[in-house]
């Protein structure tokens, strides 16, 4: 029991060793954990602020998953904090802390916070205004030790945000649309084991389904390619030079939309008039099976040569079936052959770029 336990344990770190989602996020969480204590050690010990609170909760809010992230939501928040503590000492000089100052204080700060500019920042000038009133509005130097905590947060964060690896999740987009190929591959790989071994109709509706939750892997992957261009922001190191205007990234995404619409366009096309409604000629019938294994795994290997041969034996298919004669299901047998000469036609553009920069 035990040892099958450690060779799982075993087998999940084996996954997760070149795992760049996880490594950024584990290092996101060491970064905001040094950042919070640097901070409130700066403001607690060696500057010994009465209420150094805001510098680690600061910090905390300002380590975010990019550097250009971290720059625009720091000068929000001492944007955001110098409002709240203004609000509150004018609050607490016209009507004192009670229930009528408190309820006064909150629906000017909520509304403050509404202001665009503050973004996400919104809630961070009530909640400071809340807490600069209730813990001590009436002293010049408390409140000027509240900007200070959060200075010293806000520029701990940045400091270390930017100094310390600062995140580029290059590798990690890369990975994304590495998947992507993989899903499609197995995709197109089980459609042709399927096909080889009899009846697909029944099958059509949980292949659909795969090609639309490869769709939500396709939005994902957008979102991380923007978030990649994002992080070179700002970002001091060499690569980020590659990845601040990811056109090609863009083009090799759409590319890989493409595709997926022609798997599914194959599907759906199989559903409604596969082998077995009628039965298809050869050599159509014999090859196309084993060309849509063929072309599913060097697509999930991201193997641009194989890739290139499946297209040749293709080209091959078409040339026979037109030596031939016109089959009797020459539409279908069309349909199937545009949508993956146009399908692999996509991937083997992205395949040879995704594999070198992965």
């Amino acid at each position: 029991m035990q040892s099958a336990s450690l060779t799982r344990a075993a087998r999940w770190v084996a996954r997760r060793r070149h795992d760049s989602v996880m490594w950024n996020d584990l290092i996101q969480l060491v970064k905001s954990v040094v950042a919070a204590t640097l901070a409130w050690v700066l403001a607690a010990q060696w500057l010994g602020l009465s209420q150094s609170f805001l510098a680690p909760w600061s910090a905390l809010l300002v380590v975010h998953a990019t550097v250009y992230r971290s720059m625009s939501r720091g000068v929000r928040q001492v944007g955001a904090t110098v409002v709240a503590v203004l609000l509150a000492a004018a609050v607490g000089q016209l009507l004192g802390l009670d229930a009528w100052g408190l309820a006064v204080l909150l629906a000017v700060a909520m509304l403050v916070g509404r202001i665009p500019w503050f973004g996400p920042e919104s809630i961070t000038v009530t909640t400071t205004a809340l807490i600069v009133l209730t813990t001590g509005w009436s002293e010049d130097a408390r409140l000027v030790a509240r900007l200070l905590d959060t200075g010293i947060g806000v520029a701990v964060g940045l400091a270390v945000n930017a100094v310390v690896w600062p995140p580029l999740l290059r590798h990690t987009a890369v990975s994304s649309m590495l998947r992507l190929d993989e899903g499609i591959g197995t995709l197109l790989r089980d459609m042709g084991t399927r096909l080889a071994s009899g009846s697909v109709e029944e099958e059509v509706e949980g292949w659909i389904e795969r090609s639309r939750e490869l769709e939500d892997n396709i939005a994902e992957a957008w979102a991380l390619v923007r978030q990649s261009s994002e992080a070179a922001r700002f970002n001091p190191r060499r690569q980020a030079r590659e990845v601040r205007d990811p056109q090609q990234w863009f083009a090799r995404l759409r590319r890989r939309e493409q595709a997926l619409a022609e798997v599914r366009s194959m599907a759906r096309t199989l559903g409604v008039a596969g082998p077995s409604e009628a039965p298809w000629a050869d050599p159509f019938a014999r090859t196309w099976p084993e060309l849509l294994v063929a072309a599913g795994e060097a697509v999930h290997d991201a193997d641009p040569e194989r890739i290139g041969r499946a297209r040749e034996r293709l080209e091959q298919l078409i040339d026979e079936l037109e030596s031939g004669g016109m089959p009797p299901r020459w539409p279908v047998h069309g349909a199937l052959i545009i949508n993956l000469r146009n399908a692999l036609d996509e991937l083997d553009a992205v395949t040879v770029v995704g594999r070198r920069q992965g």
